[in-house]
């Protein structure tokens, strides 16, 4: 999975972070989930006995199960970077139980069934725009007699973007480089995303009412937040156009004409708010989180334990400045090398969620870089604690890597490495030292994901 390893694992430490790196993100991808949360079961009652004959089919997602005998039809609807994989994925289950769909992603791949369309991430573009006006004729097109599997994962709210009202790509393009650059959380970052859109905060959902409907969610959001995850296309939305405005003003974000009218015009009410969970849209609707940052950090864990290594997991649901959560990481790795409080070295300490980097410099970076190279400057001068930081889409903010390896050897001019994390531009450091993790789009998108191995 990743690129040139054997350059980047350099000691047995690396080898050890970066095996961790792969084992999660691979327990985190589609075919793997779907084939322990979706099975076909057939009926044994014996095809004379049936009515007509035909074969009785359930489908069983989780703990919930479908008669697909009750349906006239199934598609697949949805989108996010994986959402490809999920429909391929489900394919391998259902085969020519399904009839069609649309999903949306940045990352495609063959499906004989379902009509896969190409957008971008993490800014939304014309042929995500394009690609998801189809996706939304087609949730149209649904049904009382349509039983429809909802692929929602990570990236779906750059990937799915369909401007409301007088919004244009190009105010919604402008609007999505603001946020991401602010240091807003997704919470925030999605409360304006979802009404500046004809799709998000259940507004997909009211689209395919009255059709069955049932969403596979792989979720990229800290606390598994089903109106966050892809800005919530199939889920309640409590935030309001207030909220979004809030947002804007908290961050003093100069946001595009269009949108700051839509959101002032919304937040007096004239309107309408984002479908909340009394809307008749989501009487048919259940939502199902299959794989989360839980996902990937339990397998990374499994991977170490079995290298003889202690291991304790942080937290799945680490947030905050990039620089400043590797500082704190670090605190931990020291202590525990130390004193074996809060676990015995040797040992690997993992955590997951989704930092954030306030832009204040005009370089190349990700908040996964920029973790690695404030840990990088922690280390320097000390021995035997080696960390890796990425993020599980293969897509470390807007660059063509998923995250970085560092240790004591990383940092060799430190006011150097200092000035380029203040002019958020570490990427050229990390990459002149051969620290940085590719992998190419993964499959899946579950969070951050960070390594520290203790010697």
């Amino acid at each position: 999975m990743i690129e040139d390893r054997e350059r980047v694992a350099t000691t047995d430490a690396r080898a050890l972070a970066l095996e961790c790196v792969e084992t999660g993100i691979e327990a985190g991808r589609p075919r793997r989930v779907i084939r322990e949360t979706v099975t076909l079961e057939e009926s044994e009652t014996p095809a004379e006995s049936r009515e007509g004959g035909g074969a009785d089919e359930t489908l069983r997602i989780a703990d919930e199960t479908y008669d697909l005998s009750a349906y006239d039809e199934v598609v697949v609807l949805g989108g996010g970077n994986a959402a490809a994989h999920v429909a391929a994925a489900l394919q391998d289950v259902l085969g020519d139980r399904i009839d069609g769909g649309v999903v949306v992603t940045d990352d495609p791949v063959d499906t004989e069934r379902v009509a896969v369309r190409e957008g971008d991430h993490p800014v939304p573009s014309r042929r995500g725009v394009e690609s998801t006006r189809e996706l939304l004729a087609a949730a149209d097109d649904a049904d009382e007699g349509t039983l429809v599997l909802a692929a929602i994962t990570g990236g779906g709210s750059a990937v799915m973007p369909a401007p409301a009202g007088a919004v244009t790509l190009e105010a919604l393009q402008e609007t999505t480089n603001a946020l991401l650059e602010s240091g807003a959380d997704i919470r925030e970052i999605n409360a304006v995303r979802k009404h500046c859109s004809a799709l998000k905060g259940g507004r997909l959902a009211r689209r395919a009412a009255p059709a069955t409907v049932v969403s596979l969610l792989l979720s990229d959001v800290v606390g598994n937040d089903l109106s966050v995850i892809a800005s919530g296309p199939m889920a309640p939305d409590a935030s309001t156009y207030g909220d979004a405005l809030a947002v804007v003003d908290r961050y003093g974000i100069d946001v595009p004409d269009a949108v700051a009218d839509r959101l002032e015009r919304g937040a007096a009410g004239e309107i309408d708010e984002t479908p909340g969970p009394d809307d008749p849209a989501f009487e048919t609707v259940s939502n199902h989180v299959v794989a989360d940052g839980l996902t990937v950090l339990e397998a990374a864990c499994d991977a170490a334990a079995e290298r003889g290594y202690e291991t304790l997991i942080l937290s799945s649901r680490v947030r905050g400045e990039a620089r400043d959560a590797a500082t704190t990481h670090v605190a931990v790795a020291e202590e525990a090398q130390a004193t074996g409080i809060p676990v015995s070295a040797p040992a690997v300490i993992l955590s997951g969620g989704e930092t954030t980097v306030t832009v204040r410099g005009d370089g190349t970076g990700g908040p996964n870089q920029e973790f690695a190279t404030s840990a990088a400057l922690d280390l320097e001068g000390g021995g035997g604690i080696t960390v890796a930081a990425v993020d599980t889409d293969g897509i470390d903010g807007a660059t063509d890597v998923a995250g970085a390896v560092v240790d004591e050897t990383t940092v060799d001019d430190a006011e150097r490495a200092r000035e380029m994390l203040a002019d958020n531009d570490v990427y050229p450091f990390l990459a002149e030292r051969g620290e940085l993790i590719r992998t190419g789009p993964t499959g899946t998108n579950l969070n951050d994901l960070r390594v520290f191995v203790v010697e």
